[in-house]
């Protein structure tokens, strides 16, 4: 007999750590890598592992996405019984909207009653990585466990911006922590985590139970801070997969729910041999893209030094146009226009944003259809710039979107 997975994908988190890039947008659906959005990368993911029955559950600002979604995901073949269904919150048991990880999943299991799938898959929506989910489901249907959490090795001083496990040995979960500052670390190495994926497989009777008993307390209604303590506390068989390679290396996954860990894991995307790589055809990523034409550079014909279109290392999406410029070490999303003279280095613009004639750009995301003036600077003086856009932890400048400067 054939065992079903059915798969929930939460993508309704308001990002308020992303602001403003999530001021008019959810988190999944923030440009990401010049022409993806962040929930391409899960979504990938899912078709690459064979994973074709998908619920995405959707809340906060949620325009953007469900377009994004149905313009881009609709390849599903409902008579072999694949969907990508688009749930937002329904008030089907209650007047509240999805309080917590847990409570999303719990306000639609009705839609579990109705597939009855032996296993449920619930993915994050806001993580850059690349795993064939199938080999979770296999290792966690191989030891019988109640629960399979998937947690990577990460070194212990950036546990206060994730999701902490505790293990013993055999990898069987001990507990939770939730940004500890002074975290559990791995049993055989003191200067390691185990960092939350945001990825389990529950059995489906079992998940069922624990919604249940969960739902009747006073709590955040949250996986990691509630579902896996109230697991250990009633016996439960949790285990943890451990996302390595065949070298027992950390395979590559990052959280990109801050401004400053958006912005590092779109700069690995340029480095000559990246770690993650975008050209695996052996793992494509999909999207979404409106029709453009190519991109080019234009020699303007000024005999003056510095008026020659120059990309190094760097992104450059469709419809993009460098008119005498430099772009070094950047990402520009489609239909960006780079006048005569000026500079952009270290940054990410996103689409239709224009730069003006000699404007320079340093260190910088800058959000849709900026229209950045003539002569313009960002990004070389942090305390000007405080007065006039937001800036990240280590000096990174945000200008949102369609700011008038």
């Amino acid at each position: 007999m054939m065992r079903r997975v059915l798969t929930f994908l939460l993508a309704g988190g308001k990002g308020e750590r992303l602001l403003p890039l999530t001021r008019d947008r959810a988190k999944p659906a923030v440009p990401f890598g010049g022409i993806y959005r962040i929930i391409d990368f899960t979504l990938s993911n899912c078709i690459n592992s064979g994973i074709r029955r998908i619920h995405v559950l959707i809340q906060y600002k949620s325009i953007s996405l469900q377009r994004h979604l149905r313009n881009g995901w609709n390849i599903f073949n409902s008579e072999l019984g694949e969907f990508i269904d688009v749930m937002p919150a329904q008030q089907r048991i209650g007047s509240d909207w999805y309080r917590g990880t847990a409570d999303a999943i719990y306000q639609n299991f009705y839609t579990i009653e109705q597939e009855n799938p032996h296993e449920i898959l619930i993915l994050a929506g806001d993580h850059i990585y690349k795993m064939n989910y199938y080999q979770m489901i296999d290792f966690h249907r191989e030891i019988d466990a109640d629960l399979t959490v998937a947690c990577v090795p990460y070194p212990k001083e950036l546990s206060s911006e994730l999701g902490v496990v505790e293990v013993n040995k055999e990898l069987r979960v001990l507990g939770f922590q939730e940004k500890p500052t002074e975290p559990k670390t791995l049993p055989d190495d003191k200067e390691k985590i185990f960092a939350s994926m945001g990825i389990y497989v529950f059995k489906r009777d079992i998940l069922e139970a624990e919604l249940k008993q969960d739902s009747q307390k006073e709590s955040e209604h949250d996986f990691g801070k509630n579902i896996i303590p109230q697991m250990i506390k009633n016996s439960k068989k949790i285990f943890v997969y451990n996302f390595v390679d065949e070298k027992i290396k950390p395979k590559y996954w990052r959280d990109i729910g801050t401004r400053d860990g958006y912005y590092k894991a779109n700069m690995d995307l340029i480095a000559p041999e990246p770690e993650f790589n975008l050209y695996d055809k052996n793992w494509p990523i999909r999207t979404y893209q409106e029709q453009f034409p190519p991109a080019k550079t234009i020699y303007s014909g000024e005999e003056i030094a510095g008026c020659v279109g120059l990309i190094l290392n760097s992104l450059i999406s469709v419809g993009c146009v460098i008119k005498g410029g430099k772009v070094l070490r950047s990402i520009l999303s489609p239909n960006v226009y780079i006048d005569s003279y000026a500079e952009v280095s270290d940054s990410i613009l996103m689409e239709g944003v224009v730069v003006g004639r000699r404007a320079k750009i340093k260190n910088s995301i800058i959000d849709k259809d900026v229209i950045i003036p003539d002569n313009t600077v960002i990004g070389y003086d942090l305390e000007e710039d405080k007065t006039r856009f937001s800036t990240t932890t280590n000096g990174i400048v945000l200008v949102a979107k369609r700011t008038k400067i």
